[in-house]
């Protein structure tokens, strides 16, 4: 064997060590997948689905497999979407909504739905029509969260076989036309005035109200301001009868006498002066209750 033969066999057999290497590393740059941890990879074998692949290191067969989808399994948002709906009542209205959802089953994805997004945006836009077309206008006001509940609820139901988890449906505004508007500003301003007049009405109604307990307070205490006169008068009496029946007449001419001097003082003590004309008989009864009070003194 002459030396270039020798090299001819050298250099064969190393490049058959050559490829055989390179078919090694590319057998394990295609059998391994790393998969990150947001992502799911769906592998085929021949067009068909073979597995899918979740976070981390991964084995297939090379050159029999091959990764045909990377779904990102984060969760998305869709573009904030207007569409008109009509009330229970026949109001117009525009309704703004978003959108979240995450995919949780690629290979339902991949395999039974084109566009996402635009799949759960026309079922979102239906079930929202739907679901207002059953309530009247004061009804999706004041009953937003049941609706978005409502809608959520649905919206799930239906993207069930996509693979799909809605995790929040939102209702952003609800807008009216310029009509509408101003027919509801009109009666919003009725209701104020309404109100006004109901308060102000039982303001004057409670007005009253005080005023009639205020003259009954005052009624009821002159009755017993008079009351207590009464009783004040009926025990004085009382204490003069009692006089009487334990001394007799003398004791009333007593009494008498004394009312006379006190009236005949009061006039004596007049601004100015004064001429008093007292009749023969009464200056007799004076004397006589001067008598008496020397003889009580």
């Amino acid at each position: 064997m002459n030396s270039t033969d020798l090299v001819g066999q050298v250099i064969g057999g190393n490049l058959v060590v050559l490829l055989i290497a390179v078919f090694v590393i590319v057998s394990v740059a295609l059998g391994v997948r790393i998969v990150p941890q947001s992502e799911k990879h769906v592998v085929e074998r021949f067009g068909r689905l073979r597995a899918v692949l979740g976070p981390g290191i991964n084995l297939i067969v090379p050159f029999l497999d091959r990764v045909a989808h990377k779904v990102s399994i984060l969760e998305r948002q869709l573009p904030n979407a207007s569409q008109d709906a009509i009330t229970a009542d026949n109001v117009l209205v525009q309704v703004e909504t978003s959108v979240f959802y995450r995919i949780l089953e690629p290979e339902k994805t991949v395999y039974r739905i084109r566009d996402v997004d635009a799949a759960i945006a026309t079922t979102v836009a239906g079930i929202v029509r739907a679901e207002i077309g059953k309530m009247e206008l004061d009804q999706v006001q004041s009953n937003r969260s049941e609706l978005i509940s409502t809608i959520k609820a649905s919206v799930e139901d239906a993207v069930d076989n996509w693979g799909i988890e809605v995790t929040r449906a939102e209702i952003l505004d609800v807008n009216l036309d310029a009509a509408t508007r101003e027919a509801m500003l009109q009666q919003l301003n009725a209701e104020r005035a309404r109100r006004a007049a109901v308060t102000e009405a039982e303001g004057q109604k409670r007005a009253v109200e005080l005023n009639a307990d205020a003259e009954l307070y005052a009624a009821e205490q002159q009755a017993k301001a008079r009351r207590i006169a009464a009783e004040a008068e009926a025990y004085a009496t009382a204490v003069v009868a009692q006089a009487i029946a334990d001394n007799g007449l003398e004791a009333a001419q007593y009494q008498v006498a004394l009312k006379q001097v006190e009236a005949l003082t009061a006039v004596g003590q007049g601004d100015g002066k004064q001429t008093v004309i007292v009749p023969a008989h009464a200056l007799d009864a004076f004397a006589d209750a001067f008598s008496m009070l020397k003889g009580r003194g």
